[in-house]
């Protein structure tokens, strides 16, 4: 794709935008690590949302979304639909009490939550797993996905596209930490949405409308049949892609329902409990709705317009290049360089933001933690700007071992299957130990990589060639959400058994964080020996908010999504019920008597 002098001053205009706004936190990030890494915990709920979706819309997500269209149908993207099941009961059950541990990370958690010497080695463990393992795998493959764009649209070497577009978000992340993420964030959610909806809607003009594109689409003889399937049809489905499908939804809370990560860290850099609620919401709506049509109308249009029939060898091997292929086919010059701003954006808006969420791990949870324990908080922001190098360049090795962004979102979901559970159940369940968790990550990890366990024991001889196929195909894309539910349910046991087969905390630190979270749930030995700490928890009020959430979020989804593929009877009415959903969750969230200020805790956590 040729740019022009108008495209190439967009992206100067953008980048140096960028730039000026991620510089401006430089001197108030460095004061402290709790400035750098939440924001002296002061951001209002929509700048915090904003950068959850921000992150969310990485480079990685409309090229997969597009080419899942491609190959699976609408319905394939509930590969990443169904968390917003968990997003929600992050709302209703979680974000509140991950404000209230005033912490820098969920590693940090370990220890105000678990006591002695395994809470102390999770602690690590945790950090380095989720912070170094985890987080390579993310950066991985949006810069996979970053590489395929520069190659399709401006004929970039992979080496040219990871120099340029990470030397920009590394310049503004080392500088000013969280400060600098959220707010550039902000800028980059707007770029990133304007580009992806502006490429939509010349598509639906071309096409002549949603019904006239969903009309041409139903005509093609070489579309999946379930192209335009919202919810999965079974008529159109095997029987193995219909369970798989119901495992999916077994799975949508488990995995994603506590909140980790940088959506955490965004939470412990609200301003208050209410605050951490809404940014939460409004994150679940931008994320799953907001950015998902658009990319999908891009998908469908591609049928049309890049038939499969006669794609060329390229996209027939590679159905994720359809995104940017359908940038050169359409955009015209001008846009092309809005196009370019907004998978920059996208790129840099998710890499900035685990970064600086993986360097927090690196820093508050080994360095200061097992390394340097009285150094000065300067000192401390110093070696967090040299984390974040040393996370780029792990992250870049992880890319370019990379071939498939599909492969490495499953890889990342069964990494973290196994411990669904018992992260939910720590908050709730006074018995839970560190053990558990322990068990739940090793067994985890060790059937995610079940198919390099197999391979050794082939190559010595122990495992046949008929059992290698076996492996080969449990481990195939026909079993993705099969083989995850299995990880799920067989570590819930693991974990289940080494509970009940080890001692429980020690009762000071359950106290410690009983009186900090405030949890509802099983805490009845703990709670009887804290009279003085009230627990206002209403479960059915939560339970109510998590339901109107699901009729807000999902509804607007369905609702947005038959009206753009030519159904409006049924579109509007999901939007009605979405409206609805919405209002009346809110009320209830202004209702909480739950949220309140923390209750002084008697023992602050090991920093």
């Amino acid at each position: 794709m040729q740019l022009t002098s108008i495209d190439w001053a967009i992206v100067a205009v953008y980048g140096g935008v960028t730039l000026v706004l991620g510089f401006w936190f430089t001197r108030r990030a460095g004061q402290s690590l709790e400035e750098y890494f939440v924001a002296g915990r002061s951001l209002p709920w929509w700048l915090a949302g904003t950068s959850i979706a921000a992150t969310f819309f990485a480079t990685d997500a409309p090229l997969a979304t597009a080419a899942l269209v491609r190959t699976r149908g609408v319905f394939g993207n509930w590969l990443w639909w169904y968390e917003a099941a968990g997003f929600l009961f992050l709302v209703f059950f979680y974000a509140k009490l991950w404000r209230r541990a005033e912490i820098l990370t969920d590693a940090e958690f370990v220890e105000l939550r678990y006591s002695g010497r395994p809470a102390t080695v999770l602690r690590g463990f945790s950090a380095i797993f989720n912070g170094v393992l985890r987080n390579a795998v993310v950066m991985g493959w949006v810069m996979l996905a970053m590489v395929k764009f520069t190659r399709v649209l401006l004929g970039w070497p992979p080496w040219l596209a990871l120099v340029v577009c990470i030397g920009l978000a590394l310049t503004y992340t080392i500088a000013s930490g969280l400060w600098g993420v959220v707010v550039t964030d902000l800028l980059q959610f707007t770029a990133a949405m304007l580009g992806s909806l502006t490429l939509a809607g010349i598509i639906l003009v071309r096409l002549g409308g949603p019904a006239a594109m969903a009309e041409q689409i139903r005509a093609l003889p070489d579309a999946p049949a379930a192209t335009l399937d919202l919810i999965p049809d079974p008529a159109h489905l095997s029987s193995l892609e219909f369970v798989s499908f119901l495992f999916l939804i077994f799975l949508l809370w488990t995995r994603s329902g506590q909140g980790d990560g940088y959506v955490a860290q965004r939470l412990f850099a609200a301003k208050d409990e209410r605050q951490s609620l809404l940014s939460s919401l409004w994150f679940s709506f931008a994320a799953i709705v907001l950015m998902t049509w658009p990319w999908v109308i891009v998908g469908l249009g591609s049928l049309l317009i890049l038939p499969i029939a006669t794609a060329g060898p390229a996209l027939a091997a590679d159905p994720e290049l359809a995104y940017p292929m359908m940038i050169v086919e359409l955009m015209p010059a001008g846009l092309r360089g809005l196009m370019v701003a907004t998978f920059l954006a996208a790129f840099m808006s998710t890499m900035d933001t685990h970064l600086c969420w993986g360097a927090s791990y690196l820093v508050n949870d080994v360095y200061r933690r097992f390394i340097k324990r009285h150094a000065t908080e300067r000192h401390y922001v110093l070696a967090s700007r040299l984390a974040v190098v040393v996370l780029v360049l792990v992250a870049a090795v992880a890319g370019w071992q990379m071939e498939s962004i599909r492969r490495a979102w499953i890889y990342v979901i069964e990494l973290t299957a196994g411990v669904a559970l018992v992260w939910l159940l720590r908050w709730y369940w006074w018995r839970v130990n560190a053990w558990a968790e322990v068990s739940a990550m090793a067994g985890s990890f060790l059937l995610a990589n079940g198919m390099v366990w197999a391979g050794m024991l082939h190559r010595i001889g122990i495992l046949s060639e008929s059992g290698m196929a076996q492996v080969t195909r449990f481990y195939g894309g026909e079993f993705d959400f099969i083989r995850a539910t299995i990880i799920l349910l067989g570590c819930t046991l693991i974990w289940l058994i080494v509970t009940l087969n080890t001692a429980p905390d020690e009762k000071t630190r359950l106290q410690t964080f009983y009186r900090r979270v405030r949890p509802g749930g099983w805490w009845g030995p703990i709670a009887a020996s804290c009279p003085e700490v009230t627990v206002t928890h209403d479960a059915r009020r939560q339970w109510l908010g998590f339901g109107l959430g699901l009729l807000f979020v999902y509804g607007s989804l369905l609702g947005v999504g038959y009206l753009l593929t030519g159904r409006p009877v049924p579109g509007t009415v999901a939007t009605l019920l979405s409206i609805v959903g919405a209002w009346a969750a809110l009320r209830l969230i202004a209702r909480d008597r739950d949220v309140v200020a923390p209750t002084e805790s008697e023992e602050e956590p090991v920093r």
